[in-house]
């Protein structure tokens, strides 16, 4: 139970400070608006991830708030098995209800921010920034391999400053290969934010993509599998 409830508010917080930034960066009215760059974004999404981290640590889970840092690690016999699906049902939980009280903070925004200025949905989910759905899957792999590797080598890293050394790991991911995807790198990251942005009557709201949602779903399993991997033989 603390597994669970550790992922679902570990993840929550996650997605609350991270769609937030890209919220406050793109829609209408907002101070953010036209005076915040990339760097906010990757810094707003790393500091989510420090906080999350913290959070699911005090409450006893091991801060994977990542479906693909999960089985990565029970594949290779890393985790237990038996804690497999309190931890992913937390995590896409945590994830849904934290956009949910983004949509809610920035509803007026979302109000003044017409559909022609740019489909809203990217706030929540990832977008590729040239659809090509073979190059999108693996930039999806080589991020969350990189990001899998570096954090297998952390060992327990909901401890002491490790959780701002993740932060900061996401904040590397997202400027050196985040920018041709939106790097998704975790599932409950995409999905949970766009079943929240399809069912909530967000105003102005844009199509939802999902189309392409296999690609942030199956691409960063891919890649943590892959890295896991060589972490378990090297």
């Amino acid at each position: 139970m603390d597994g669970f409830l550790g992922e679902l508010l570990g993840t929550f917080i996650l997605i609350v400070l991270g769609a937030g930034v890209c919220c406050g960066v793109n829609l209408n009215k907002t101070y953010g608006k036209n005076n915040s760059t990339w760097l906010l974004i990757n810094l707003g999404w790393g500091m989510g991830v420090t906080m999350g981290v913290y959070v699911a640590g005090h409450l006893g889970s091991l801060g994977h708030l990542n479906p693909a840092v999960t089985l990565g690690s029970a594949i290779f016999g890393l985790f237990p098995w038996s804690q497999v699906v309190p931890y992913l049902l937390g995590q896409f939980i945590g994830a849904f209800l934290g956009a949910a009280v983004v949509i809610i903070q920035y509803y007026p925004h979302f109000k003044v921010t017409k559909p022609e200025e740019g489909n809203t949905v990217g706030n929540f989910a990832t977008i590729p920034a040239i659809n090509n759905p073979v190059f999108n899957f693996l930039s999806e792999v080589i991020a969350t391999f990189a990001f899998m590797y570096i954090l297998l080598n952390l060992g327990n890293f909901t401890t002491g400053m490790k959780p701002f050394i993740v932060g900061f790991l996401i904040v590397s991911i997202g400027m050196s290969l985040g920018e041709t995807t939106g790097y998704a790198i975790n599932p409950a990251r995409d999905w949970g934010p766009r079943l929240a942005y399809t069912l909530f009557p967000v105003p102005n709201k844009g199509t939802t993509n999902w189309n392409y949602a296999w690609v942030p779903m199956v691409g960063p399993i891919v890649g943590a599998v892959i890295a896991t991997g060589l972490f378990k033989i090297l």
